[in-house]
């Protein structure tokens, strides 16, 4: 994939671009400098990442990895591989492997090693040796419990960093609780903001969004990690708990309780502090969003409906009478943005420099311009199931972008390159551990 892009694209398996690449439609290449070709260089080249986890968290972390360049070799269970493979929408692909999975999978190498058994914890030994990165989300205490936690790993590979990323950390009164997205949503803050005031908490929004934030939180505390060992020769382990990135990206609302003692309730599609700054109906059965965060925008918007004394000072102009009337603003606006269509609405906010955007579903998406324009949506033809198309690679680095490679791997399918090629087993060996199922 390239770097700034300028349109969507088909990529075949193994893509050497990627949208707004070479032979994208409607472009000629990348703004960034670089075409994103399969010898490109991507910042992670040369770092050797060991996924050992399940489900999506850490081996998110992984897949942003090996988006820039780093080699991440998945360590999946014998027979099952991760449960990643069969949930969610299933795939044209023969082997079963679900959308999630080619999608969050991508440019990884999958082999099996059953880490339960000796043998399985001695090879994952030998590969840590041979490697940089371990990313893994057991329950805590579980890898130590099988001979292989952080400070058996350390002594073997000395540089090694270590992602550790479970429901609520290494340590802690719940170290050892499971924990899953939508207990983290519930246990930081967040599915208490979510719903209409008075109404029950609701799910705010994808019940995998704690999921992501951790992985990228993982990947990030990777490259410091890293760049701390660069320095000093040795590694770190990283330790996140899957609530904390979704507290930590609750803006004002723990420093305004210890300040104030103010708890922040549901307020529906509202926020505190600043009105008009919701979600308003237009004629034609869709909707807008509208964010006016201080006086000056709030006067647009007046001029905008041809409303202009609705921003006098004994009116809604200073934000405290909008806040002390915040149901008047909201249904004024709410009045104007619904005798027009959405597309009328958009234009008049724009002519004006109002913030205002549509409320996009999927399907929306998939017609926006500007999603077109940023090539946010990556074709990409893979041999096991088609056209699959998803989210491209982000951030865009102009100078050393990411790409896809291929998509999520079937299972096992790098055994022989990775225990063979790179720790020397030969292929009697190979065959030995398949019978005994230790791979």
């Amino acid at each position: 994939m390239t770097g700034r892009r300028d349109t969507a694209r088909t990529e075949p398996a193994g893509g050497t671009g990627g949208p707004g690449g070479p032979g994208g439609p409607g472009g000629t290449g990348g703004t960034g400098g670089t075409d994103g070709g399969a010898g490109a260089v991507r910042p992670m080249d040369g770092v050797r990442v060991l996924d050992i986890a399940t489900f999506l968290a850490a081996p998110f972390c992984g897949t942003l990895l090996a988006e820039f360049g780093a080699e991440v070799i998945k360590i999946e269970q014998p027979g099952v591989g991760d449960p990643l493979r069969r949930f969610g929408t299933a795939s044209a692909s023969d082997t079963g492997d679900t959308l999630i999975w080619l999608q969050e999978s991508r440019n990884k190498k999958s082999i099996t090693l059953d880490l339960r058994k000796p043998e399985g914890a001695e090879l994952l030994k030998r590969l840590v040796a041979e490697s940089d990165v371990l990313v893994e989300n057991f329950r805590t205490g579980t890898l130590e419990r099988w001979g292989v936690g952080w400070e058996t790993l350390r002594e073997v590979n000395p540089k090694l960093v270590m992602v550790r990323i479970t429901g609520f950390g290494q340590t802690g009164p719940k170290a050892r609780d499971p924990g899953f997205a939508r207990i983290a949503h519930a246990f930081s803050g967040l599915s208490y903001l979510a719903g209409e005031p008075g109404g029950p908490p609701l799910m705010p929004g994808s019940t995998t969004l704690g999921d992501y934030l951790a992985g990228t939180y993982g990947a990030l505390g990777v490259l410091m990690a890293l760049r701390a060992a660069e320095r000093t020769g040795t590694g770190q382990y990283i330790d996140i708990a899957l609530y904390e990135p979704v507290f930590r990206y609750l803006d004002e609302m723990a420093v305004a309780y210890a300040h104030t003692g103010y708890v922040r309730e549901r307020m529906g599609a509202d926020t505190v502090n600043v009105v008009p700054h919701s979600h308003y109906p237009t004629a034609d059965g869709k909707w807008v969003a509208i964010a006016c965060t201080n006086d000056r925008m709030f006067k647009r918007l007046a001029d905008t409906m041809g409303r202009p004394e609705l921003a006098a000072p004994d009116r809604y102009g200073p934000i405290a009478n909008r806040l002390e009337q915040r149901a008047a603003v909201n249904e004024v606006v709410a009045e104007w943005t619904s005798s027009l269509p959405q597309s009328e609405v958009l234009a008049r906010c724009g002519a004006g420099e109002v913030p205002c955007g549509p409320i996009h579903s999927i399907a929306d998406i998939f017609e926006d311009e500007q999603y077109a324009a940023r090539g946010d949506l990556l074709a990409f033809e893979d041999e096991r199931a088609g056209k699959v198309t998803m989210p491209a690679v982000f951030p865009f680095l102009s100078g050393t972008p990411g790409r896809i490679d291929h998509l999520g791997p079937p299972l096992g399918e790098h055994v022989d390159d990775i225990l063979g090629g790179l720790l020397g087993l030969d292929g009697a060996e190979i065959a030995r551990l398949r019978d005994e199922g230790v791979i």
